[in-house]
């Protein structure tokens, strides 16, 4: 039942307008980056779309699954991408195909980490739209793998006031494909990161070459 697409009865009536007037990723994508990043700060969360909605703030995972449920009533399939870093602070996103092409919705406290425009010709050239973005103090991205919510089976990640630790813990354990990066590479990106930073340190960066396919 859960894998059900449910239907309006679901949904409260905020919800269901918040839903009808979302019908694009780009428009779930302003919506998610108008919201307050949830910064976690009475510890760590795991929100439903309801609670999201309750609490209005989001961090990335919340707005990835966040946006699976509004996207999926457009009939779009509710898919997440985990981009894996050395550091272990994981970006997770949602990821949809458009005209061939994939794209993505995502919410970040860096805005080079938000979602991308349908035009990447696979999931792994959109992965690595995201890498030198990625970079700052400890971040390098080094694997990434898809799933889908269905994969779940019967756990509500729609409704759910609980904390759904099942969604991180599902995200950990399935295999990661690896994103073999060179370190000539990576040490430029880190240099000019830490030198932008240093001159402007309240800033998020802007200067990739992604940009240009940047959802914002």
């Amino acid at each position: 039942m859960k894998n059900s697409r449910p239907d309006k009865g679901s949904f409260t009536a905020r919800e269901w307008k918040l839903i009808e007037r979302l019908n694009t990723p780009a428009k779930v994508q302003r919506y998610f980056s108008s919201l307050p990043y949830n910064w976690e700060l009475n510890g760590g969360t795991m929100r439903s779309f309801r609670s999201v909605l309750r609490k209005n703030e989001a961090h990335c995972l919340e707005a990835a699954v966040g946006a699976a449920v509004i996207l999926e009533q457009h009939g779009y399939p509710p898919l997440l991408l985990d981009l894996e870093s050395v550091d272990l602070l994981d970006h997770v996103i949602f990821v949809f195909k458009e005209n061939g092409g994939w794209g993505s919705v995502a919410r970040s406290r860096d805005i080079g980490l938000h979602g991308r425009k349908p035009v990447y010709r696979s999931l792994r050239d959109l992965v690595w739209s995201y890498f030198d973005p990625y970079v700052d103090f400890s971040g390098r991205i080094k694997a990434y793998a898809q799933t889908s919510l269905y994969d779940l089976g019967a756990y509500d990640w729609r409704f759910s006031r609980r904390n759904m630790t099942k969604i991180e813990n599902h995200l950990r354990s399935i295999p990661h494909k690896p994103l073999p990066s060179s370190n000539s590479r990576y040490q430029k990106l880190l240099t000019r990161y830490h030198a932008y930073k240093k001159r402007y340190p309240d800033r998020s960066p802007r200067y990739y070459d992604s940009r240009a396919n940047w959802m914002l």
